[in-house]
């Protein structure tokens, strides 16, 4: 299988003078900011998923790749490469997830990470999928709070409508952690609900917006889905102490482990990012195949 990481550095000037001229959106740093952890999340792959074959990295500019990477070795794709031009650039990440499955080469069977998650532990192609089907837990929900559980309930909604169901007031949700996707449901959801698919796309995140979860709804409705939590521990930095980051990363009690960025001030994000990467530099000190 393989492995796509969605990645920004909201510090890249090509980027920023791109967001100023295309957009009247201020830049929400909790998700364009850039930790320096992506180096950990291949040494992560490289120590604890040597099962995976390619890892790609999808940027929107060559400026976007860090100067560390080898680039033999970690496959860059830019939006342009599967993105139609119309609807660049883009600033939304449910925009890109759209056309992932696109990604040349890209293997029936791919984990979807975003670069706050990390594989902290040893892991197993059967802990992702399962004789042709995705592992990963799914709960039912009825209430919307949110912009991302609206974003969860359009995409339920369109898998369904696809494959004939009747409607409901309750949709899927997946559990906060890498994605198991299966290229050629991506490929056939993206077909049957193109004009859908195509008239969500918008260059920040909005209320109209699908994302991700519309190819696992789609999976899961048409039972390719082992219903099964994935080992993921969930941190948000709004409600986490020192000790407990520190023993995540040290001595972690599950296979992946997310930290979830939230507003900080800056001495309170320059804090936790130096905790973070030299406890990750600790516990992955040697550099992975994905690095010059």
């Amino acid at each position: 299988m393989d492995v796509v990481i969605t990645y920004v550095d909201g510090n890249d000037p090509v980027w920023q003078k791109d967001y100023q001229k295309y957009t009247d959106v201020p830049v929400l740093q909790k998700r364009f900011r850039d930790w320096g952890t992506l180096k950990y999340l291949l040494r992560g792959i490289e120590v604890n998923m040597p099962f995976i074959r390619n890892v790609y990295l999808v940027v929107s500019h060559p400026s976007q790749v860090p100067e560390w990477a080898d680039r033999e070795n970690l496959h860059i794709v830019l939006h342009s490469d599967i993105i139609p031009s119309e609807y660049l650039p883009t600033f939304n990440s449910t925009t890109i997830e759209m056309f992932l499955h696109r990604i040349e080469g890209l293997d029936e069977e791919y984990l979807y990470f975003n670069d706050d998650i990390f594989p902290v532990a040893s892991c197993r192609p059967e802990d992702f999928f399962r004789e042709g089907r995705a592992v990963i837990g799914m709960s039912r929900h009825f209430l919307i709070s949110g912009m991302y559980k609206r974003h969860v309930r359009r995409s339920d909604r369109l898998a369904r409508q696809a494959l004939g169901l009747p409607s409901s007031v309750s949709f899927i949700r997946p559990q906060h952690a890498c994605i198991p996707v299966l290229r050629s449901q991506s490929e056939e959801i993206s077909k049957l609900q193109k004009d859908a698919v195509y008239s969500s796309l918008s260059r920040v995140r909005n209320d109209g917006n699908i994302n991700m979860t519309l190819f696992l709804s789609y999976m899961y409705h048409n039972g390719l889905v082992v219903n099964e939590r994935l080992s993921c521990r969930h941190i948000s930095l709004a409600a986490t102490t020192e000790g407990r980051l520190r023993k995540s990363i040290a001595r972690p009690e599950r296979k992946l482990l997310c930290i979830n960025d939230v507003k900080l001030d800056e001495n309170k994000f320059v804090s936790y990012r130096n905790l973070i990467t030299d406890m990750f530099e600790a516990r992955f000190p040697d550099k992975s195949r994905f690095e010059i």
